[in-house]
């Protein structure tokens, strides 16, 4: 049977998850991947972006709590992945180089992943200076017209040189740092999706990566390529995290450990084509407890395997009650963060 490309970036984001977990050792020895939000701020003000239904304080990484995370990882027992991402745009910090650095000397793997915007000759030398292991690069068209219509404030052909001039800075005959492409399939732009992996060829990216779009807006509801789900009869049991199944811990821009990426923030989503609130959760501050100590936490150990148990109501196959608008509980009389309704966990959303 022929899938439309809107399975195919399910079954590749399956793919990869599979792929990632049967590599990855185990993860209740300590955290596997440390996802890191320098900052809150961006560039860009993009269509899809979850800052667009957001009310939260913006803010950046201080050098304190920057240096309580390198404290962390030198404190674990085996090397880790440190990702700079999460809701701002990681180069617009000024001192993402030194961060860079200070988690490889530690022995960290690090990526990052940016619009490409701020990706100047001199910013790029010093990434690459500082160890960087793999640069991706959202890229959403492949044109200049529908990709400024999806990132507002962006201009494809910059970023595209930048990318370039990026790839030629790497030492000759070295592949490090590898390039990875990000694309968020949608209805405006699904159909770009082989020009963008032609694209993605030509800059000499080594990395793909599609997720479909989560919406945060009613606007963008009508942009996701999957149905909006509706309700099965029975609902449909189950759910498998990407995060907890792979040792993520995500430290926000002000030190806030919370063990994935969609609990990092309070955000607006959309579910059923009903507005989904859900509040972040925070085990602590890595500015007052370690890593380890935080991953330890008898809450978080406690959340995680509930989470690879998946207790939770099928909120995202059913929504038939006022309980699936929020993460608060459910109607299995699961504690707060409730899951069912988490598509990230359902296979729909996916992060590198």
């Amino acid at each position: 049977m022929e899938m439309g490309l809107g399975s195919r970036a399910v079954v590749v984001g399956e793919v990869l998850r599979e792929r990632t977990a049967a590599t990855l050792p185990d993860p209740e020895t300590g955290p596997v991947k440390i996802y890191v939000e320098p900052t809150s701020r961006c560039n860009l003000a993009c269509r899809f972006c979850s800052r667009t239904a957001w009310d939260e304080p913006l803010g950046e990484m201080d050098e304190r709590t920057f240096a309580a995370v390198v404290e962390g990882l030198r404190a674990l027992e085996r090397s880790v992945t440190v990702f700079f991402g999460g809701i701002g745009e990681p180069l617009a910090h000024p001192r993402l180089p030194e961060m860079v650095a200070q988690a490889k000397e530690v022995g960290a793997r690090v990526e990052l992943v940016t619009n490409g915007t701020l990706l100047d000759g001199k910013l790029g030398q010093a990434l690459i200076a500082a160890g960087l292991d793999c640069l991706w690069v959202s890229l959403d068209a492949a044109t200049p017209e529908r990709y400024g219509d999806l990132r507002l404030g962006a201009a494809l052909p910059d970023v595209l040189e930048n990318v370039r001039r990026f790839r030629e800075a790497r030492p000759a005959g070295r592949l490090r740092p590898e390039i990875g492409v990000a694309f968020v399939a949608m209805r405006r732009n699904v159909a770009d999706l082989p020009a963008i992996l032609d694209l993605a060829g030509r800059l000499g990216a080594t990395r793909f990566h599609v997720s479909q779009l989560l919406a945060h807006t009613a606007e963008m509801v009508e942009e996701t390529l999957y149905p909006q789900m509706p309700f099965s009869d029975p609902p449909r049991f189950g759910g498998s995290c990407p995060f907890i199944q792979a040792g993520a811990v995500a430290v926000s821009w002000d030190g806030s450990l919370s063990p994935c990426l969609p609990l990092v923030h309070s955000s607006v989503s959309f579910l059923h084509g009903a507005e989904r609130r859900t509040r972040r959760y925070v085990v602590g501050n890595v500015r007052e407890r370690g890593l380890l100590e935080l991953w330890e936490d008898p809450g978080h150990r406690a959340f995680r395997e509930r989470v690879r148990a998946f207790r939770f109501a099928p909120c995202a196959s059913c929504g038939s009650c006022f309980l699936a608008s929020t993460n608060e509980d459910d109607c299995f009389g699961a504690p707060f963060p409730t899951c069912g309704g988490c598509l990230w966990a359902q296979g729909l959303i996916a992060c590198p």
